[in-house]
């Protein structure tokens, strides 16, 4: 089998989507964990209640608020970089880059087609939670609540797109296709050789 090498705007590409991805889900995780509001606010209003026994869960919940906000800015403006990240993706293939590989071309393996439905499903789902992001700080005030019940599904199929792609990349290091994330950094070019 032979090893495809990845020119410089492939692995750009791949490593920015990826830090995104990653701060992203981590944004996710601190919500829906550590920085719960609920979580916050308890803590928050039990110990102010030590000193100041008028203190109103309500108050509570307002100060863990003000205190996730900071976080949650970053979610958005790390939304905003991965729109422009995915519209160049999609730009890619018209200047003969980055073309997108079809699962239903003659003559793929099933490990080749089970990849390229991955990645299009992957891309359709990415494709959705950003759209929905961009309704939730612009769109009207009717759709929000559809557009934020899709777009909280985010955290499903990314979790399930982690895992899938670390645990292929660990299958592909120790089987056939040792040296796959040496070629992901450095693009798998040898002295002298050329990658076009």
């Amino acid at each position: 089998m032979e090893k495809k090498n990845y020119p410089a705007i492939y692995r750009i590409m791949h490593w920015m989507i990826a830090i995104c991805m990653t701060l992203l889900f981590i944004t996710i995780f601190l919500r829906l964990g550590w920085m719960n509001k609920g979580d916050m606010a308890t803590i928050i209003e039990t110990s102010a209640k030590t000193n100041h026994p008028t203190f109103t869960s309500g108050e509570a919940t307002a100060i863990a608020r003000s205190i996730r906000y900071p976080m949650w800015i970053w979610h958005i403006y790390i939304g905003y970089v991965l729109v422009g990240l995915f519209s160049i993706r999609f730009m890619l293939p018209f200047f003969r880059q980055m073309k997108f590989q079809n699962p239903l071309k003659n003559g793929l393996s099933t490990k080749q087609r089970f990849q390229y439905w991955i990645y299009l499903v992957f891309y359709a789902c990415v494709t959705t939670s950003l759209v929905t992001g961009l309704f939730l700080e612009f769109g009207p005030e009717s759709l929000e609540h559809m557009m934020e019940d899709i777009h909280v599904l985010s955290i499903y199929y990314l979790l399930a797109y982690i895992i899938l792609h670390i645990g292929g990349v660990l299958i592909a290091e120790l089987t056939n296709d040792q040296g796959l994330v040496s070629r992901i950094i450095s693009g798998g070019k040898k002295e002298g050789e050329n990658i076009t």
